[in-house]
Formats: C-alpha cells, sequence, structure tokens
C-alpha cells in the first residue's frame, strides 16, 4: 500500500491506497467521496463488478465516476475511479493505473520508482520514488480516517436524559432555528428585579469541541422583560440543566410548568491552555479600556434633589428618567 493524496472540492487529504496488479479497475470508496467532497459524476450505464468465480461482488453496482487530482510523492495526475462500495480500502490503484505509469515496482522493499518518460517529465524537484506502508499499519491509519466520518455524523447530535418523566426534550422552533428550546419542568416564580433558578428535568452530553450557550428568548425578552444569567454549559457537565431566569421589571413573573424559558446553542470551542509569559506583544489599542474606542464625548451633570426625588416617586431607583426632568426642577 502506498501514500496518495487526493483534493476534493474545498480540502485534500491523505490516504494509505492498495495496489492491484489482478484487476482492470481503479476503484475509490463512495463515502470517502462524501466525506472529503471529491466530485462524482454520473456513469452512462449502470454495471455490475464480478468476482473471479463469476459473481457479482457487493462492491457494485458502479454507477459514478471520480476524476481527482492526486498527487502520489512528487508527481501530480487526474485520478480516474470507479465509485464503488469497499470494504477495507479507501481507494484501489489497479492494472489501468499500472499500465498508464508503468512505474518500477520492488516487492521485496517496498519501493516504487515512477521512472517513465511521461512521470519524469511532470515529477516536480523531488524524487520520483515512493516507499509502500506496510499493510498493518496503512488500515489502522485508514481505519482512523472512517471512525472520524462516523464519529462526525454521532457528533451531530446532543444526547439528552430524562431525568424526571414529564420533562421534555428541547425541540427547535423552526428547521432553520439555530437554538433548542428548553421547557420548565416546575411552576417558579420569578420576584420582582429578582431571579430564580428553574429546572429543566433534563441532562445532556454536547457534541466533541462544543459548549451549550444558554440564551434568552427573544419573545419573553420584548413582552416580559425576561432575560437569563449563568449561560455555560460545559460539555462535561452531566447534571441536570437549570436556567437562571432573571425578570427586569417591578413585579413578579410567574413560570407555568412546561413553558418555554430559554434555548440551548451548541457553539464550537477552542481547547486552549493557559501559559505564563513575561511581555505581551505591543497593539494599537494596548492598556486603553472600558470606553477607550467611543468617539462621542459623554457629559454628565448633576441633577438637584428635587429631580432626584421626582424621579424615585415614579419608581426609578436607578435614574433611568433623570434625563426626563431638567436640572433645578
Amino acid at each position: 500500500m502506498i501514500k496518495i493524496r487526493l483534493h476534493g472540492i474545498n480540502d485534500s487529504t491523505t490516504i494509505n491506497a492498495m495496489i492491484d496488479s489482478g484487476a482492470t479497475e481503479d476503484f475509490i470508496e463512495q463515502e470517502f467521496c462524501n466525506k472529503y467532497q471529491i466530485r462524482t459524476t454520473k456513469a452512462k450505464s449502470s454495471r455490475e463488478i464480478y468476482l473471479a468465480d463469476g459473481e457479482p461482488s457487493s462492491m457494485g453496482p458502479v454507477t459514478h465516476i471520480a476524476k481527482v487530482p492526486m498527487d502520489i510523492g512528487a508527481y501530480r495526475e487526474i485520478a480516474t475511479f470507479q465509485v464503488a462500495k469497499l470494504r477495507n480500502h479507501e481507494a484501489i490503484l489497479r492494472r489501468p493505473w499500472l499500465k498508464k505509469h508503468n512505474p518500477q515496482i520492488d516487492w521485496v522493499q517496498g519501493k516504487i520508482t515512477f521512472d517513465s518518460e511521461k512521470c519524469t517529465t511532470m515529477c516536480l524537484n523531488e524524487s520520483p520514488t515512493v516507499y509502500a506502508i506496510p499493510e498493518a499499519e496503512a488500515l489502522e491509519e485508514n481505519l482512523v480516517s472512517r471512525f472520524s466520518t462516523i464519529q462526525a455524523k454521532k457528533d451531530k447530535h446532543i444526547l439528552i436524559r430524562k431525568m424526571h418523566k414529564d420533562a421534555k426534550i428541547p425541540t427547535k422552533g423552526t428547521r432553520g432555528a439555530a437554538g433548542h428550546d428548553l421547557y420548565a419542568i416546575e411552576d417558579k416564580t420569578i420576584p420582582a428585579k429578582g431571579q430564580k433558578v428553574v429546572k429543566t428535568g433534563i441532562s445532556l452530553r454536547l457534541p466533541n469541541a462544543t459548549y451549550g450557550r444558554i440564551a434568552p428568548r427573544s419573545g419573553l425578552a420584548v413582552k416580559y422583560s425576561i432575560t437569563v444569567n449563568a449561560g455555560v454549559i460545559n460539555r462535561d457537565y452531566t447534571g441536570e440543566i437549570g436556567v437562571v431566569l432573571v425578570t427586569l421589571f417591578n413585579y413578579d413573573y410567574h413560570v407555568p410548568q412546561e413553558e418555554r424559558i430559554a434555548q440551548l446553542i451548541p457553539e464550537k470551542v477552542l481547547e486552549t491552555q493557559c501559559q505564563e509569559v513575561s511581555h505581551l506583544e505591543n497593539t494599537n489599542r494596548g492598556t486603553k479600556g472600558f470606553g477607550s474606542t467611543d468617539t462621542r464625548r459623554i457629559e454628565i451633570d448633576a441633577i438637584s434633589t428635587k429631580t432626584f426625588e421626582r424621579s424615585k416617586k415614579q419608581g426609578d431607583e436607578d435614574g433611568l428618567l433623570w434625563g426626563r426632568y431638567n436640572n433645578g426642577d
């Protein structure tokens, strides 16, 4: 087996391909093409693949072909593969490819030399010789690649466990919604300008390399000034999910059981470690902090005691209405 690099529509990947001189076609695995966005085109006609005993192979039928840029060492070509359901390999180079390039193969040393006139003319400034990969090692590397495909499919799901029989699984309001609505498992009253933890009755397991962000629901925010605090769920947390609901109004808000109280949004996270350094790179902003990029000058005027008392009578303890009165009124 030899290492090859195939170039898909947006990216490229390196795999180990089997060289088999005993068959008449070059093959590439169907799922591998899907994973790495290798362009395929429909064949003129569908055809079966037959084994040496004349029986149809489980690899077929072949309905598509793939023409893909392929690197082997310093050599590059546009390779043509039959797209099939391969069991143990991602790609198999067989008689058509061997006949086209006629490389020298040293089966003892596991060495392949592209020394034909065609190959040496097209090669880059590197050795036209590549070396075989031990089959067990090559198959293990390919298995890792296949497993990552399976894992990627699993990682599109949030695993939910009901911790209460009446708990509801999070749902999406529409197919294109970013968040999954979380439901209250209990009745709870949020005090005026206060907060309470509302339980959901579920625990969950998030996909790899993600965390869960608990965000407010727009309907509750606009109609009732309900928002959320402490909105991060770490992937390794497996306890019950609780939502810290906050009301910004001067009256209590009652949360009935099964009400949609927030939304869970999975977000990608870069796994990092902290490292101590003696200095940091200089930037244009430097140590300028809060408000340092504001271009409008802000002036704060003093207000009279009369103005302050008038605003407090209207329930404004935080000074939100002070701008409605002239200083000294």
